[in-house]
């Protein structure tokens, strides 16, 4: 069973970076699909970012331009690099392994403005 643990959460204000990592164990790590998604309260969990196994990208198009994902097969990990950050971006972000269906627990991004 694929575990995945994310990190790098925090508070920040508007304007600030941070970098999330997600490490998934076991061996599926560079044949699949990772993306990041975010839930605010109130509302429906959404798409960030994801990436395919040869790297290729895709945005949701309120972060295109401020985030940056990407990974490391050597290492098993995802990033979410955030640059200029939005009280917008506030969330709970999530972490999900496509095929094989696995979510993260989750790390909270706080921005204040």
């Amino acid at each position: 069973q694929v575990q995945l643990v994310e990190s790098g959460g925090g508070s920040v204000r508007a304007g600030e970076s941070l970098t999330l990592s997600c490490t998934a164990s076991g061996s599926l790590f560079k044949f699949d699909t990772f993306g990041w998604y975010r839930q605010a309260p109130g509302k429906q969990r959404e798409m960030v970012a994801t990436i395919l196994p040869g790297g290729a990208t895709d945005y949701a198009d309120s972060v295109k331009g401020r985030f940056t994902i990407s990974r490391d097969n050597a290492k098993n990990t995802v990033y979410l690099q955030m640059n200029d950050l939005k009280f917008e971006d506030t969330g709970v972000y999530f972490c999900n392994m496509r095929a094989v269906g696995a979510w993260g627990q989750g790390t909270q991004v706080t921005v204040s403005s």
